[in-house]
């Protein structure tokens, strides 16, 4: 849920463009997009994927000190949201990083040329990164993608393969609103940061969009589908809206 404000509607006019500004939360400067909306009736503040960012939808007329009081009123409610995501970058030697679901210890080895790999060191996951320091947090994103990739392109085919469909082409992205997506010609993409998530959270978000190449929608037949390919997709689901902000939260740089 978030908070909003009702206001009466107002006569219909073109809205202007997107205002950005920052807003200050405890200490933190965050930007702001606020976007008038003619549709609207009420004042809505939404916090980004990963918590780095607002957006606050006003209704058309509606005054600047009622947008000032509104997002007065939310201070409380920013700060009590905002508090469970990461403020600062962890991606360094020492630090951690969630790899298929699992905590990994990461330790910078100092080689120019050495590569990322994860290792078990007395019974402790470390994922070994080489190069400078500067450069551990994009190493460490393009190990996730090629793990990503290396996941998903096993349990689409699987998947694909259970309902006799065809998948075009797989792409990966770094997408904030969806973690995946299938286009009507058969054509799927997918967040590589769900290589973070753990095992049957993956397998989950392959069958979702596999599921789709047979029903293009979210209906009743849609789910007996998914849950089919993935009968732990009620769990997962779970978890993703439990923690996928906190995956988007992570800042590669």
């Amino acid at each position: 849920m978030f908070p909003s404000f009702r206001t009466p509607r107002k006569a219909l006019k073109s809205p202007p463009p997107p205002e950005r500004r920052e807003i200050d939360v405890n200490g933190r400067q965050l930007p702001l997009t606020i976007r008038r909306d003619l549709r609207a009736t009420r004042l809505t503040l939404r916090i980004e994927p990963g918590g780095r960012a607002l957006r606050m939808t006003v209704p058309s007329g509606i005054a600047e000190r009622d947008i000032r009081d509104f997002l007065d009123r939310h201070q409380g409610w920013l700060m009590t949201k905002l508090a469970k995501f990461r403020t600062t970058n962890e991606l360094a030697d020492g630090g951690y990083v969630m790899i298929r679901g699992v905590p990994h210890r990461i330790e910078a080895t100092g080689r120019l040329r050495g590569i990322t790999e994860a290792v078990l060191v007395d019974d402790e996951a470390v994922l070994r990164v080489g190069g400078m320091e500067e450069s551990i947090p994009r190493r460490i994103s393009d190990f996730l993608k090629k793990e990503a990739r290396l996941d998903l392109d096993r349990l689409v085919a699987v998947h694909a393969g259970r309902i006799g469909r065809k998948v075009k082409s797989m792409t990966l992205r770094d997408t904030r609103s969806r973690w995946g997506s299938c286009s009507a010609d058969g054509a799927l993409s997918f967040s590589w940061r769900i290589a973070m998530a753990p095992p049957h959270v993956i397998d989950y978000l392959a069958a979702h969009e596999v599921a789709h190449l047979e029903e293009m929608n979210h209906s009743s037949a849609f789910w007996a589908l998914c849950e089919r390919l993935c009968p732990a997709t009620e769990e997962a689901k779970r978890w993703l809206k439990r923690n996928g902000s906190l995956l988007h939260a992570v800042d590669f740089g």
